[in-house]
């Protein structure tokens, strides 16, 4: 916890309180409510706890008015541009950027548990074909709690550890899969000999009657949508977690929440919508149309992937993922992709619109994971999944974060209650 710098004075009827004021190393001061109710018999009323801080953390920084994002104090754009995923998940997971033997170790570690155990295989045709993966992952990474009893005991440090380090290794296999399964293609076993996005690739388009060789440009677009969806500080479904991992429930059910959590649409699914969109689009010719419709105040559709809920100016994450997506798009062509011709273009006018600019309206990280995803050939069930792989080691930074701080008790949000009074029962022959 941070020192107090100060208090702040509220007063209401004939009370008067004096709450401590902590100010933060970075961000905005907070008032501390701890005692609200027990010194003044009131709750605080906040939905959607938008000005209000859940925790203390040390792992990730977001200032939406700069558009500024900060891992440990690194800004997202210097680590996609010159660092690596994996390096990412060290630096997120122990709070300092590895030295070249540690992150060689760290890397032989997660690329040694990418396999799963060959039970889990079967655990896959227990789901309908046609269901979608992230239904598949939430049930199978909840399932990884009845196969690896021996990382589940909070309590213990190197329990955590190992349950951190499985689950980074074995979620893009595991999403792999249910992508393998979804199509009705045999599952492809992970490979020590590629790197962490190229083997995700590898396991996802290849098969066993030909060789595939991971493009690198393709791998390196992979590795940086990993990259800058790796942490995004107490958003809902890290929130999710932290709550569900308050209980003392095991690492891998607290993943599971927070795979169930961002599978919502107005979270995790922001790049989907977004090419959903462009397909509705349907046609370059049609682009002014939906321009028109987005600048209507009366007319419900808006543009997906345009500005952001946290960045007021712009996603600092998005500069980085335009440079993949022009050269995937370089790479693997738009002539006979009328869906990418169609986000292409829209780029270039809403970029040159005075009221998308004088709005902020920019493009934001989720328009162009979605061009870049599309590119690659994975269906749109598929971009949520992968989003899931990319946070996981975020929330398990958090979720550790949150079991080593003594001050941590169990998640018990407060309401304020707008139902009956009490009443008496009435038995059903005088209702």
């Amino acid at each position: 916890m941070a020192n107090q710098t100060g208090t702040a004075k509220l007063s209401f009827g004939d009370k008067e309180l004096e709450l401590p004021i902590y100010s933060p190393t970075a961000g905005p001061d907070v008032i501390d409510i701890t005692k609200l109710y027990a010194q003044g018999g009131v709750f605080t009323y906040d939905p959607g706890f938008t000005s209000t801080a859940s925790c203390d953390s040390t792992i990730t920084f977001i200032d939406g008015n700069k558009g500024e994002l900060l891992h440990r104090g690194y800004p997202i754009d210097q680590l996609a541009a010159k660092s690596h995923f994996l390096e990412v998940c060290f630096l997120l997971l122990y709070g300092h950027l590895p030295t070249a033997d540690e992150i060689d170790d760290f890397e032989f570690r997660v690329t040694r548990h990418t396999m799963v155990h060959e039970q889990m295989t079967k655990f896959y045709s227990g789901f309908r074909r046609d269901a979608h993966p992230m239904a598949i992952m939430v049930g199978v990474v909840g399932a990884m709690s009845a196969f690896y009893h021996d990382s589940t005991d909070i309590s213990d440090p190197w329990q955590r550890e190992v349950a951190s380090i499985r689950m980074i290794a074995k979620m893009p296999t595991i999403a792999a899969m249910a992508y393998k399964y979804t199509i009705g293609q045999p599952f492809v076993y992970p490979r020590n000999d590629l790197d962490y996005a190229s083997n995700f690739l590898h396991m996802c388009f290849s098969v066993p009657a030909e060789n595939y060789e991971v493009n690198p440009i393709l791998s390196r677009a992979m590795d940086r949508i990993f990259t800058l969806h790796a942490d995004h500080e107490q958003n809902a479904s890290t929130s999710t977690v932290r709550l569900a991992g308050s209980s003392g429930a095991n690492p891998f059910a607290c993943i599971a929440a927070g795979i169930a959590c961002l599978w919502g649409p107005a979270h995790g699914g922001a790049n989907q919508a977004c090419l959903e969109m462009l397909k509705e689009i349907g046609t370059v010719d049609r682009i002014p149309e939906f321009i028109a419709r987005a600048k209507d105040k009366d007319d419900p559709f808006r543009l997906m992937g345009f500005g952001h809920r946290v960045y007021k100016n712009f996603d600092p994450r998005a500069k980085v993922m335009k440079q993949s997506a022009d050269e995937v798009l370089d790479l693997m062509g738009i002539e006979d992709n009328p869906t990418l011709q169609v986000a292409k273009e829209l780029e270039k006018q809403a970029l040159e619109d005075p009221y998308f600019t004088d709005k902020k309206l920019f493009p934001n990280v989720d328009f162009y994971s979605g061009i870049i995803l599309e590119a690659m050939g994975f269906p749109t069930s598929m971009f949520t999944p992968i989003f899931a792989l990319s946070r996981t080691v975020g929330w398990i930074s958090q979720w550790k974060e949150m079991i080593g701080d003594p001050g941590q008790k169990i998640g018990r949000p407060r309401q304020l209650y707008m139902g009956e009074t009490l009443r008496d029962y009435v038995d059903v022959e005088d209702r």
